[in-house]
């Protein structure tokens, strides 16, 4: 059975559109646990019998770094709400030791918030990442950058890669290593004073690309505390890297195009609010 978007099921400000009918978190989706969420702040966007979309609150990790990392993670969450997805997907490289992947299928920075895509199975699973690799699945954030981009709308296009054993990424450096193709493109939403809404789409997965990227056009992201300049103050109100995960748009398995979308948290709204 399925049903339409009930909003006190999913959270404030945050919808699912397809060319079909639509099912959400409820008992009556096959393979939900509909419990109380011990993560406080993760919640459920979208659910059916083969994936689910959550909402990630900036702060937590997605994977653990290594085998000894006790931070609260979302493989955390799905290991309390899910324990059958252990083995879902291939294990992750988490400092050279194999990992369970607990079906999920990317990943978002510790301070970034908003939408990831877990799988429930193993078909389910190579069937969405064939769609990663392939690049047809449409990822869109929401970004406050310091400054304004020289043109309202734009593609970046540099290679990124590691500087010796940094984790971070770069877009040039004498010891640049696993250099690799990275695109993304901006469109402005919003000009302030000192700053710019944009919406962001990455049309490749690199370790910190929108992050880099911005920071190449002279437009770090407000609250950067990795590639903003030292000494550049985020506007008011703001205590973590403004980046939001707001859409994603994708084929099911059973051949339906689905967006998911989740606007911003209320924290970064409070933010725009201010500079208004």
């Amino acid at each position: 059975m399925t049903r339409s978007l009930d909003r006190s099921q999913v959270g404030a400000q945050c919808a699912v559109s397809s060319v079909v009918e639509r099912l959400v978190y409820t008992e009556e989706a096959v393979g939900s646990i509909p419990t109380p969420r011990t993560m406080s702040e993760i919640s459920i966007v979208y659910e059916d019998a083969n994936l689910l979309v959550i909402n990630k609150p900036a702060g937590l990790i997605v994977h653990p770094k290594n085998a000894t990392d006790n931070q609260p993670s979302v493989c955390d969450w799905v290991q309390a709400h899910y324990p059958h997805l252990r083995d879902v997907g291939e294990p992750f490289s988490a400092s050279g030791t194999p990992l369970p992947r607990w079906g999920i299928l990317h990943r978002l920075d510790k301070e970034t918030s908003g939408l990831l895509l877990i799988a429930k199975n193993d078909d389910v699973f190579y069937f969405l990442k064939k769609q990663f690799r392939e690049r047809t699945i449409s990822k869109s954030y929401q970004a406050l950058v310091y400054g304004q981009p020289k043109e309202p709308a734009g593609t970046i296009s540099f290679p990124l890669g590691r500087i010796g054993l940094k984790r971070t990424t770069q877009i040039v450096g004498k010891k640049l290593i696993d250099s690799k193709e990275s695109v993304t493109e901006y469109r402005t939403l919003k000009n302030f004073e000192k700053y710019t809404l944009l919406d962001v789409s990455p049309k490749t997965g690199r370790t910190h690309q929108i992050r880099v990227h911005l920071k190449s056009i002279n437009c770090p992201i407000a609250g950067d505390s990795v590639y903003a300049p030292k000494g550049w103050q985020p506007p008011q109100g703001l205590n973590r890297l403004f980046l939001h995960a707001y859409k994603l748009s994708f084929v099911t398995p059973d051949g339906k195009a689905l967006t998911v979308e989740c606007g911003l948290p209320d924290d970064l709204q409070k933010v725009l609010s201010v500079l208004e």
